[in-house]
Parts: structure tokens; C-alpha cells; sequence
């Protein structure tokens, strides 16, 4: 099977300044395949090389088959493209501009437009230029969807979404998948990759340093941790925390007659829930610290030659 994205030492250099350092991946189509990575890790340089907006240094890519910078308007029809930095202005409305990118994109199956339009909420009665930028993703989603093309290139694509949008946008991508469509979905949402994708590479400094099926990789094993004890003692709380796998130790404190608790755990949460099931707990939060954190904890710095690979290339 040829795979809908293929990757061979592409690198991609600004001057002296290295974007991507010889990056090698395959998408298997009718999968979702996420793209992960702090700002700066090269995630937007290497899809804007997918739709032959900017060219490699290096290395080769094909698309769909076809190598991007030869595959022309033929190519790009087939591929829907949500840019990391979507700018839309003008006085035309939402539906003039999506008529017009029909046009170039190629048939659009009949109440397809407004199906998309009434799903993600998005009113195309208004000029553009009067849109947030939210709304304006919406546009931006539904020219990318509407024509249902195999291959999906998504660049931050619920970046000014609400959460309620958000979970929609997922509906969409997950249809996509059902119908046979590839989507390679570029996020720092880490739920959001967790959610969507079948695989996904994590991007540092230009490098791959992770690859593989998302049940795989150690993605949500870090978690920050706040916790409020009542009729407790710190110095207890301490002794019965010092023993779970946190990256640095617990922070203990008292406060009024309470005690806060910040941690940041790797790992099992189970341990932690037993360990202060012996307080009384008024309140415990548990989140997922900030992608660049996660990444740079679990696999460490870019900077080193050797990349980490798990269950996959």
C-alpha cells in the first residue's frame, strides 16, 4: 500500500538556522496522524512543505504519491488544508468566499456547504472581515472539509475554537476517518491528539524524538497535582507522598487549617489517590502540564543525535 505521506530525510535549513533536521516518517492511509511539538519544533515547516508552499533543503517528499513540488493544482485539490496562521479579510461573505474555493477545489456534494455551516455554528451571511477570529477557523474548517479530498492537512485547526467546537471538529475528523480520508492533524492540544489520532510523532528543535501509536507513547504521563487536605498534618501528608514517582518533590504546605498540596506525577494516578485517601480531601485537581513541558520531561532535550522511536518509525 503506498503510504499517503512519505518522508525521507527531509531538512530545511533558514541561512544558518536548521528547521528540520532530517525528518523520515510514513502516514498509513485512512488514518489519523498527529504532529506534536513545542513552537519552534517545526510541526508548520514541515506541512507547508506538504502543499508546496515552501521547499526542502533537502531529502524528498511524496503526497498522495506525488511529490509536492511537481504535483501542481491537480495535487492540491486533492488535499484539504487548514494553515497554522489562517488570514481572511474582505468584503465578501462567508459563502461567496466558499463558493469561490469550490470552484477551485473541485465538485461540492449539494447541502454539503451548509450541512458543515450548521454544525460548526458558523453564520456565512457575514462579510468576513466582520468575523472573530473563531469564526473565521470555522470558514477555514469548512473549506477544508467540504469537499471531502483523501488526504486532510490540519495546522492548528481548533486554534480559537470554544470547547463545544472543539468537540465537533473532532466528530468531523473521525467521520473523516470512517470514510477512508487520511488527516494529518498538527496540534499542542495533547487531549486533542488522544483523542483523534492512530499515531502520532512527537517534533523537538527540527527532530522526531518519538514516534508510534498514541497507546503507546507515554504522552499523558505527566500530570500536575493540587490538592486540599483539611485535618491534616503536613509532616504526615510529606511521609506518605515521598514515596510515589513525582520529578521533583511534593510541595507541602499549611494554610489556615488546611493543607495545599502541589505535585507534578508521572506515572499511575492510583498511587497518588490512596496515599491521600487517609486525609480528608476537600478538593483535588488533576491536569496535564503544558505540551512543551510534557515533551521536554519524558524525552528530553532534541539536541541529542538519536531520536526515540516506539512501535514505529
Amino acid at each position: 500500500m503506498t503510504p499517503a505521506i512519505e518522508l525521507n530525510d527531509l531538512r530545511k535549513q533558514y541561512g544558518r538556522r536548521t528547521a528540520l533536521h532530517g525528518l523520515t516518517l510514513s502516514v498509513t492511509p485512512g488514518t489519523v496522524f498527529g504532529l506534536i511539538g513545542p513552537n519552534g519544533a517545526g510541526k508548520t515547516t514541515t506541512l507547508r512543505m506538504l502543499v508546496d508552499i515552501i521547499r526542502p533543503t533537502s531529502g524528498t517528499a511524496r503526497v498522495l504519491g506525488t511529490d509536492p513540488r511537481t504535483g501542481g493544482a491537480a495535487l492540491r485539490r486533492r488535499i484539504g488544508y487548514v494553515p497554522g496562521e489562517l488570514r481572511m479579510e474582505g468584503r465578501a461573505t462567508g459563502r461567496r468566499l466558499l463558493d469561490f474555493y469550490t470552484s477551485v477545489s473541485g465538485p461540492v456534494s449539494p447541502g454539503r456547504i451548509d450541512h458543515l455551516a450548521e454544525r460548526l455554528s458558523c453564520d456565512l451571511s457575514r462579510p468576513v472581515r466582520t468575523l472573530s477570529k473563531g469564526n473565521k477557523q470555522k470558514l477555514g474548517l469548512i473549506q477544508a472539509f467540504m469537499h471531502e479530498p483523501p488526504l486532510l492537512i490540519l495546522d492548528e485547526p481548533t486554534s480559537g475554537l470554544d470547547p463545544l467546537m472543539q468537540r465537533e471538529f473532532l466528530g468531523l475528523v473521525h467521520e473523516a476517518r470512517q470514510n477512508g480520508q487520511t488527516v494529518l492533524l498538527s496540534s499542542h492540544v495533547l487531549s486533542e491528539i488522544q483523542q483523534a489520532a492512530d499515531e502520532v510523532a512527537v517534533l523537538s528543535q527540527g527532530r522526531i524524538v518519538a514516534a508510534g501509536a498514541v497507546d503507546e507513547l507515554r504522552l499523558g504521563a505527566v500530570r500536575r497535582i493540587r490538592a486540599v487536605l483539611t485535618d491534616a498534618d503536613p509532616n504526615a501528608v510529606r511521609g506518605v507522598l515521598a514515596p510515589l514517582s513525582t520529578s521533583t518533590p511534593p510541595e507541602v504546605r499549611a494554610q489556615d487549617d488546611r493543607v495545599i498540596v502541589h505535585a507534578t506525577l508521572e506515572g499511575e494516578i492510583d498511587p497518588l489517590v490512596k496515599a491521600l485517601a487517609r486525609f480528608h480531601v476537600a478538593e483535588l485537581l488533576i491536569e496535564e502540564p503544558d505540551l512543551e513541558e510534557s515533551v521536554l520531561r519524558l524525552y528530553g532535550s532534541a539536541s541529542t543525535d538519536t531520536p526515540t522511536a516506539m512501535g514505529g518509525e
